[in-house]
């Protein structure tokens, strides 16, 4: 049977996709050597995966279809080695879609299991993007963070961060938080230099201020869906939607270089959300 033929069976039985880039260090599988944006990346790394892991598929298909397709290319990912841990620092980003503080366990769980490590050395969260005119308050990050604090306290995040808090935002938060902020992202496109308010406030609390260049919303529903299409023919997409996105690195610690670093996705079919 031709592969898109199964790829297309498989997509319409299953209500699950979990996606796994691998290292993509070494970018020669990719079509664009150099991504002009992280969104772009994202895009070409889903579409790339996709077409690579329905490539693998066996002619034919057994009559027991998977609900949960799990896409990983076994030889693009390689777990780190309780030898090797010590050496490597592994940061995370964790891009939400939407309020549900179950996915950050989810989502830690996963990238622990993927990279074969107990505990992330940070985690940045990245709520989901509000409607237009709408601010982010302390009242939408709560529940995150109190789902990121309980997964410090079980030891399977080291360190907690934000992004794009403003001092306001960064001072109630670390006012009523029990686990601390250890950092907070900034995107330089919205402000060229550090505001001088939150520099001094991160200064005196011993949070790390970073620079980052994603966009408030890493992938579109849109974009998505394009890349899913794009992976195999006559792939059924409308009723997909992404829940979240984790980006992880993984640093040598002496050389600061990095080692890995990749993606993994969440996606389930909307009528099961």
């Amino acid at each position: 049977m031709e592969p898109h033929v199964n790829a297309k069976r498989l997509f319409n039985h299953a209500t699950t996709l979990k996606l796994h880039t691998g290292n993509l260090v070494n970018r020669s599988r990719l079509k664009k050597k150099c991504p002009s944006s992280p969104s772009e990346e994202l895009q070409d790394c889903i579409q790339g995966t996709l077409s690579e892991w329905f490539a693998t598929m066996p002619s034919s298909l057994d009559s027991e279809l998977p609900s949960i397709l799990d896409c990983t290319i076994p030889e693009n990912t390689e777990a780190i080695t309780p030898e090797e841990r010590e050496e490597l620092k592994v940061s995370v980003k964790l891009f939400l879609t939407e309020s549900d503080r179950s996915s950050i366990r989810s989502a830690v769980d996963m990238a622990c299991l993927s990279l074969g490590v107990s505990q992330l050395d940070s985690v940045i969260i990245a709520p989901p993007p509000l409607p237009e005119g709408e601010a982010q308050t302390l009242t939408h990050l709560q529940p995150l963070w109190e789902e990121l604090e309980s997964l410090v306290q079980s030891q399977k995040i080291a360190a907690i961060g934000t992004s794009d808090l403003d001092k306001t935002l960064l001072e109630q938060l670390y006012n009523w938080a029990q686990v601390k902020p250890s950092s907070n992202q900034v995107n330089l496109a919205s402000c060229c230099v550090m505001p001088p308010d939150l520099t001094a406030f991160a200064k005196e609390f011993d949070i790390q201020l970073l620079t980052h260049n994603d966009p408030k919303e890493l992938i579109s529903a849109a974009g998505f869906q394009e890349a899913v299409q794009g992976s195999s023919k006559d792939l059924q997409v409308d009723d997909w939607r992404m829940e979240w996105v984790l980006r992880y690195s993984i640093i040598v610690k002496s050389r600061g270089i990095i080692k890995a670093k990749g993606y993994i996705v969440h996606a389930k079919k909307g009528n099961n959300l």
